[in-house]
């Protein structure tokens, strides 16, 4: 007899057995809201048949096709989708299964670029502190969870992490917005001087960072100012749209509220919605070119690299996204969750931030909000959390460490673009009963 090796070797599962609309049923006939789209995956929310209906029909014609010896419709014509959309020169994509594959691409192709342009000694890569990009070796070698690095931390090249843009901890009194943004954006500059210019390749950030720090985003000053040291310097800028692109933050992708354009910008969760593992890279024309004036051919790839089954859910779910305006959804639903969230914890003595953007939204719990004491980090309300709202009914997505990657806890909602104002009410109102009752454990 084999089993299932789970995350927590230690933990019993609950076995979901069938998913509609925002709402996900275990073996046992529970009924649970997916008030995270598990871990802000589903989009378009469970058993869409458009998405299934194009699975069904490229699995009748073409289930795989290696990219060293074709390409395919699907993946061409959800490039096209892609390209169309895209920000800036961003006109060239390459499908993968997963977020941390396309990161590390993108890490890869940005050390090609410098060398096919004659610059071999860049190599380094900067990124933030309580930033996540992946749990592959080189992602999580530029990423800042803490938790999720150090058991590979010996194993890793040297890394060089700058702090991240967190005003509700780090914002000095009498400090404005903008001088905040500016402070924290000029570190990369220093760090880009530590190290010299000409070793610098690329400079890796989340606009709106995920599970490690809980929504927190920018603004246009700080990552206007980022662009301009990294076209100072000659260094390549990566941003990481794993989770909140696609839509999830009330526009196509997350940088535009930024006022950004990236030259590689990597994409997942939103992209294909659960139906089928897929994740992308846009690669600018800028990039493409000085490669093709090199070798020819990107060094990179792997065996399931622009794969027509999932390249065909890919392209499904975002036709279903602009035919039924889900994007416009996420605007009008994210601004009353906000609301909501604002209503019901707006004046709560454990909360002390609420924060994010569209339909990604997290609180982050205080012992007290005068001081932001957090909670002890041994108490892991985030567990509990998730466990006790699992109970009431609620899918939600809490983390820890959310502040130095030992101390905070937060959680995030982030549901599915399908969902109603009713079901916002529901979301919050479970949200509500399980954090009093996980608090008052305490």
């Amino acid at each position: 007899m084999s089993f299932v090796a789970h995350r927590s070797l230690k933990e019993t599962y609950r076995k979901a057995v069938r998913g509609e609309g925002i709402y996900v049923f275990d073996a046992d006939g529970n009924k649970y809201l997916d008030g995270s789209s598990g871990a802000g995956v589903s989009c378009l929310g469970h058993s869409n048949e458009r998405v299934i209906s194009a699975i069904k029909e490229q699995a009748e014609k073409l289930c795989f096709a290696s990219s060293v010896f074709y390409t395919n419709d699907p993946s061409e014509e959800l490039a096209a989708v892609l390209a169309k959309d895209a920000p800036g020169d961003l006109k060239y994509a390459t499908f993968g299964c997963g977020g941390s594959e396309q990161v590390e691409g993108a890490l890869k192709i940005a050390r090609q670029f410098h060398v096919d342009r004659g610059e071999p000694s860049r190599t380094i890569m900067i990124a933030r502190k309580q930033s996540y990009h992946g749990m592959t070796l080189g992602t999580l070698n530029v990423g800042g969870h803490i938790g999720r690095r150090q058991l590979y931390t010996p194993m890793f090249a040297p890394t060089h992490l700058i702090a991240p843009h967190y005003a509700y901890r780090e914002r000095r009194e009498g400090e404005t917005a903008a001088a905040y943004s500016l402070r924290v954006a000029n570190e990369l500059e220093t760090k880009i001087l530590e190290l010299g210019q000409e070793n610098v390749a690329a400079f890796i950030a989340e606009p709106v960072v995920g599970a490690t720090n809980g929504c927190v985003a920018a603004d246009d000053v700080y990552f206007k100012r980022i662009r301009e040291i990294c076209d100072q310097y000659g260094v390549l800028l990566i941003l990481d749209e794993v989770f909140c692109g696609m839509g999830r933050t009330g526009t196509r992708h997350a940088c535009e509220q930024d006022g950004v354009l990236p030259d590689l910008l990597v994409m997942a969760k939103g992209l294909g919605g659960g139906y089928q593992p897929i994740s992308a890279l846009l690669i600018s024309e800028k990039i493409i070119n000085a490669i093709m004036d090199g070798r020819g051919y990107i060094a990179n790839g792997h065996t399931y690299m622009n794969h027509p089954l999932n390249c065909a859910a890919g392209l499904a779910v975002q036709q279903e996204i602009a035919d039924r305006d889900l994007i416009a959804n996420v605007a009008k639903q994210g601004a009353y969750l906000r609301a909501r969230l604002e209503e019901t914890f707006g004046q709560h003595a454990h909360v002390g931030d609420i924060r994010g953007r569209g339909l990604m939204q997290a609180l982050e719990f205080v012992v007290d909000r005068e001081t932001k004491e957090p909670f002890p980090a041994e108490k892991q309300l985030w567990a509990k959390l998730q466990k006790t709202a699992m109970t009431h009914g609620l899918m939600c997505y809490p983390n820890g460490g959310t502040i130095d990657g030992i101390k905070g806890d937060h959680v995030i909602l982030a549901p599915p673009y399908i969902i109603s104002e009713a079901q916002v009410d529901e979301m919050v109102e479970k949200l509500e009963k399980s954090v009093a009752q996980t608090i008052n454990q305490l």
